[in-house]
């Protein structure tokens, strides 16, 4: 079965097809550079790039994948949740391709298409496991217990951990987005040159929260000084950044012990964070539990984690009609 998959849920414009569930025969991801000078996502730029970039990039997803929309068994899109104009770029799209070729069409939750990036990342992969989906947008903990099967252990408060990176990088004049600057710089820096908050929240808690850190790191150079601050900017960083992975790190593992599961599995965009996955696999390594991440095209929004969880739905049977919509509050269903 092919899937041809669309994603438009952000500022990031892909196009898929993938043949089963994990075969991605052609994956293009187009990322957006107009809102750096803005300092985050601005949604009216984004939904209109989206619109320019979506139909040349599915005309050249099927010219790399030598295959025609008739080729096609299916077609899945992002629906939600996501920048309400964006998602609607990618939504009507796909309806048009579903009503002048006759396939069926399907909405996809774009947190479901984060977990299903570690399916075409990684062949073998099974459930159950527990999951880690953390990104600009979101910080949710997951059991996934079956294919399309999931239980919600808990996710942020506040701030996702993604969107901490960004303020913190804005803050220290780093510019937008933040989180690959912040990794790369405390690679040189000392991870224990000051010590920031951890929100634990309560003992054996799945929640999460990242306002407070934000906050800290606000102070903190407040306090200190510009001058300060540039001295030792990658200190700073790498600081700020063992505090975020302290906090998920102890999430996940505490998840894995409590509920007997042997295999974690990150996804979305700060999973591509290189502390993070070392820390991860230390700790894991000592419990003998396999962590999964998949490669950093996997970990961005993309449109092959959209195709490869439609994939798995179209064999349940299901699809959606023409009156499917944009829903940029969608919360991921527990049980399917």
């Amino acid at each position: 079965m092919r899937i041809l998959g669309i994603e438009t849920s952000c500022d990031e414009t892909s196009v898929a097809v993938v043949d089963g569930m994990r075969d991605a025969l052609v994956n293009l991801v187009y990322s957006q550079v107009d809102h750096t000078r803005f300092g985050g996502i601005v949604p009216e730029i984004a939904s209109r790039q989206q619109l320019k970039k979506l139909p040349p990039l599915y005309i050249q997803a099927l010219h790399d994948a030598s295959l025609k929309l008739s080729d096609m068994d299916g077609i899945a899109v992002t629906m939600g949740p996501g920048l309400v104009g964006s998602l609607l770029v990618g939504v009507n799209f796909a309806k048009a391709l579903s009503y002048s070729s006759g396939l069926p069409l399907l909405g996809i939750n774009h947190l479901e298409g984060h977990i299903f990036s570690n399916y075409v990342a990684s062949p073998r992969l099974e459930p159950p496991f527990i999951a880690l989906i953390v990104s600009g947008g979101h910080t949710v903990l997951l059991h996934v217990r079956n294919y399309l099967d999931y239980k919600i252990l808990g996710q942020t408060r506040d701030d996702a951990a993604g969107e901490a990176y960004d303020k913190v990088s804005k803050l220290l004049g780093l510019g937008y987005p933040g989180g690959k600057v912040i990794d790369d710089l405390s690679k040189k820096g000392n991870p224990n040159f000051h010590k920031f908050p951890r929100a634990f929240l309560k003992d054996k808690s799945y929640e999460f929260s990242f306002s407070g850190l934000k906050t800290a790191v606000v102070l903190y150079v407040k306090e200190k000084g510009p001058e300060f601050v540039e001295e030792n900017l990658p200190d700073i960083c790498a600081s700020f950044q063992e505090a975020v992975v302290d906090v998920l790190v102890s999430k996940v593992m505490l998840a894995a012990y409590n509920l007997k599961i042997s295999k974690i599995v990150l996804a979305g965009g700060v999973a591509a964070n290189s502390r993070l996955r070392e820390k991860l696999i230390f700790k894991s390594e000592k419990k003998k539990i396999e962590v999964h991440y998949p490669p950093p095209i996997l970990c961005t929004d993309n449109a092959a984690m959209i195709a490869s969880a439609g994939h798995r739905r179209f064999e349940k049977g299901q699809k959606s009609d023409f009156s499917l919509n944009a829903y940029p509050y969608l919360p991921l269903s527990g049980s399917n």
